[in-house]
């Protein structure tokens, strides 16, 4: 007997309600359904039904055991999805590491795409706002916003990213908006504790420039510095991915628009190019699709 035939079609009885529906779910003979709950019976060594006339009904010993047919025919079903899964398809875990901010903002809806196209594989996803060590911590792959990348680490440029300098409008209204960058000294401004030496660097007219900021707040993490921003505490420079929703509403005011804040690249980084598994390889792919093409990334480009 084919058990999990057997299983199956025991399923199907109970979903549907009587012998007859299952069959023709199943594309079976009534007669095949009921030698095959017969054969079940047989090899549980219980009563799985009650058969009347009118209706069927599990016995005790067939509700315990359709809960386990049903788990037996998903890990089947699940075997059988891996098992047709090409052999070069990426398969296994790929533990990613970024900030807070981009993995809500853009990586966590990049990731589910990839992983719906990619059945086989998974993802630990690591958000923080540090520099990992990727072999110290068993990373497989570090997405970074920088323009200093480590000599010796293997990067990929997966896209840019702007920032925009903005405050609130209860700030501005008390301290003024500022007309130039040099202009921003005189400001509270809330800067980000891994910056060290707070030079915020901008360029105009294609003429480079920094300006040396400060203020009573810093942090190690930007969407702590964007809340205490939209609360009112200061000047904040914020990647556009992040602070767009909240000047499109208003709730913060872009400022000094003649000045560009320095762009930064978006890269993939990783230990080594040496047996790259195929997970590695296709999520660099689809991060540099996503960063090209994703409407959402687009939008605030």
């Amino acid at each position: 007997m084919d058990r999990l035939t057997a299983m199956r079609v025991f399923v199907e009885v109970v979903d549907r309600g009587s012998l007859s529906s299952a069959a023709d779910r199943l594309d079976m003979s009534r007669a095949m359904v009921s030698r095959y709950l017969a054969a079940l019976e047989d090899w549980t060594g219980v009563r799985l039904l009650h058969r009347t006339t009118r209706k069927l009904s599990l016995t005790d010993a067939g509700s315990e055991t359709l809960a386990r047919c049903r788990q037996m025919l998903e890990i089947a079903d699940d075997l059988r999805t891996q098992l047709n899964v090409p052999e070069d398809a990426p398969r296994g875990m790929l533990r990613l590491t970024c900030s807070m901010s981009l993995g809500q903002a853009f990586l966590a809806r990049v990731v589910t795409a990839y992983l719906k196209r990619y059945p086989a594989t998974a993802v630990d996803l690591w958000l923080v706002d540090r520099t990992v060590n990727l072999v110290e911590d068993r990373v497989d792959l570090a997405i970074r916003i920088t323009n200093q990348l480590d000599p010796n680490l293997i990067a990929r440029k997966l896209g840019a990213c702007r920032s925009i300098v903005c405050a609130s409008p209860d700030y501005l209204r008390e301290h003024g908006m500022p007309q130039k960058v040099e202009q921003l000294a005189l400001h509270n401004c809330l800067t980000y504790t891994y910056f060290g030496k707070s030079l915020w660097a901008f360029s105009k007219d294609g003429e480079p420039m920094s300006v040396p900021v400060s203020g009573n707040l810093s942090a190690n993490e930007s969407t702590v510095l964007l809340a205490a921003a939209l609360s009112g505490a200061g000047v904040t420079m914020q990647p556009a991915y992040s602070v767009m929703p909240w000047v499109r509403s208003g709730q913060l005011v872009a400022i000094l628009p003649g000045y560009q804040p320095n762009e930064m690249g978006i890269y993939g980084v990783y230990a080594s190019r040496k047996q790259m598994p195929a997970t590695l390889r296709t999520m660099l792919d689809f991060l540099v699709d996503g960063f090209a093409n994703d409407p959402h990334w687009l939008s605030i480009a």
